[in-house]
């Protein structure tokens, strides 16, 4: 099966601009746990470029192996507040991991000349933090990242695996090529 994996521009994501067609993301939102983190980052909607919106993360890298039960794996920059929720989640018993995410992939196509989602859901997706080993896929940098310097944001990363139901994704290929795939199996 193959896997759906993108690289995504942190400056682009942070500083959009017309004239640079370029794959970004944001986390839109997620809960982890009880904890919601802000919607702090203020940036463009590359379909609407004159549009803000509040996102949690911009996203730096994204893999999914398009499976039913693959996890989702993300890559991305949170501001201070979100940082420190994730560090004192990291040191405090986390034994409720389920997720509730949202997010969304842009991607440009160069025959309609216009922005389209790669990757996305109509619904928030309902997951749980991956473990890796004895560790749970959930981190954050202790110190600031270097790619943009303001407004002050650290590396985060996060592994989700699908609820025991069935969720839907939208995968897209150009504007108008999509294909939705199932996420999760109901038990």
């Amino acid at each position: 099966m193959p896997t759906f994996a993108r690289s995504l521009d942190v400056y682009q994501g942070f500083n959009f601009r017309k004239d640079k067609q370029t794959n970004i993301g944001f986390i839109n939102s997620i809960k982890i746990g009880t904890v919601t983190l802000a919607a702090d980052i203020v940036a463009k909607d590359p379909m609407s470029p004159t549009t803000d919106l509040s996102v949690v993360a911009v996203i730096s890298d994204f893999v999914w192996g398009s499976g039913t039960t693959d996890g989702l794996y993300i890559n991305g920059q949170v501001c201070i507040p979100n940082k420190q929720s994730v560090a004192v989640l990291l040191f405090s018993d986390l034994s409720n991991v389920t997720v509730e995410v949202q997010l969304t992939i842009y991607e440009y196509d160069p025959l309609e000349k216009k922005y389209f989602k790669s990757f996305s859901s109509d619904a928030v997706l309902k997951g749980l933090v991956e473990k890796q080993g004895d560790e749970l896929a959930l981190n954050t940098a202790d110190e600031p990242s270097g790619e943009v310097q303001s407004p002050k944001n650290f590396a985060f990363s996060i592994g989700i695996k699908p609820e025991p139901l069935t969720q839907s994704i939208t995968l897209g290929f150009a504007d108008t090529k999509n294909v939705v795939k199932q996420w999760g199996i109901t038990s």
